[in-house]
């Protein structure tokens, strides 16, 4: 938009008397516009919405399909390990592989090397739903590449290696 065109919208006034954009999109951003953090989340936000909006049909989150994705590829890690490979709090697993398992798509069974913990796999019913759930992600992953295009989406990919 042109500087014309936002001085011309109208404005709201604040409670002092003073002008203030009518739209969220007038709104200043100061030093924020440089800050790859500021840019990041709000492309994490798009991410996520885009990611639930595909998936909204089998009903998974971005956090659900990771770890369904950890255990599919490494059938009989504990609960701790999937926790700490994938930075989710202990507590916040457990929740989450209960809900997981009340779907049926994930099992726990007792560890044989540590009777304190529970080896993670996949049901057969999970499995089917993964091959599932990986097809809308791909679906996804394409809008990504619609929305940044294909090189800076790769680019991006090798940037944030360093940060998996």
């Amino acid at each position: 938009m042109t500087a014309t065109a936002a001085q011309t919208r109208p404005r709201k006034r604040s409670g002092n008397g003073t002008a203030r954009p009518a739209d969220a999109d007038e709104i200043g951003l100061d030093a924020l516009v440089g800050h790859a953090g500021y840019a990041v989340r709000r492309f994490q936000i798009w991410i996520f919405q885009d990611f639930i909006r595909t998936l909204g049909d089998v009903d998974i989150r971005p956090t659900q399909y990771s770890v369904l994705t950890v255990i599919g590829a490494n059938p009989g890690l504990s609960q701790m390990a999937v926790a700490k490979r994938l930075g989710i709090e202990r507590a916040r697993l457990v929740h989450l592989l209960d809900s997981l398992e009340q779907r049926k798509y994930v099992k726990r069974v007792k560890s044989k090397a540590d009777r304190r913990s529970h080896a993670l796999h996949l049901t057969s019913q999970g499995e089917t739903a993964l091959a599932k759930f990986k097809r809308l992600a791909a679906e996804h992953e394409r809008h990504v590449e619609d929305r940044i295009g294909k090189e800076n989406r790769e680019q991006l990919l090798r940037i944030l290696a360093g940060f998996t």
